[in-house]
């Protein structure tokens, strides 16, 4: 990081410290200003201020969403977060679903919420991979689900993925 990053940054997470609410003018400024990792320190500052973090999701873009989606395992929220990731899972970009079904989500979703994300990972074309402890999640009505879906695919002629063959 630069010099110049990393003396914004350092202002950036105090000015935060000491005005919470200054997080929603530096925010969407702060990948550019403070490189990759501002954000995540940003959050960080605002100690697990659920409602605040909440309101920086549903006013940012994807660039910002993808930001705190990726933060959530280190701020320490335990479930109050999980309408984020719910939220990720309605949208039909596939790096926020991506993102919503990493560590946080993966530790936080219900069964039925994970298992949906999963399919709905399968539907986009997003690597199996990429599910934050699929092997630990994954149940027989996971497997029952992905099956289903296969047989749907190959009776319509097509392919089946290849990460989902190697689950069923």
């Amino acid at each position: 990081m630069s010099e110049p990053a990393q003396k914004w940054l350092a202002q950036a997470v105090q000015r935060v410290k000491d005005d919470p609410d200054a997080i929603h003018l530096l925010f969407p400024q702060a990948e550019r200003l403070g490189g990759p990792a501002a954000r995540s320190a940003l959050l960080r500052a605002v100690h697990g201020d659920h409602p605040l973090i909440r309101s920086l999701y549903e006013r940012g873009d994807t660039g910002e969403r993808l930001a705190i989606l990726s933060a959530l395992p280190e701020l320490d929220l335990g479930a109050a977060a999980v309408g984020l990731v719910e939220d990720a899972l309605r949208t039909n970009d596939a790096r926020l679903v991506a993102a919503a079904l990493g560590p946080y989500g993966s530790a936080w979703l219900d069964d039925h919420s994970f298992r949906q994300g999963v399919l709905k990972c399968v539907f986009m074309s997003i690597p199996l991979a990429s599910v934050a402890d699929l092997d630990r999640r994954f149940d027989a009505e996971l497997a029952q689900m992905l099956s289903d879906y296969a047989a749907e695919l190959r009776a319509a002629g097509r392919p089946v993925p290849h990460d989902v063959m190697e689950r069923i």
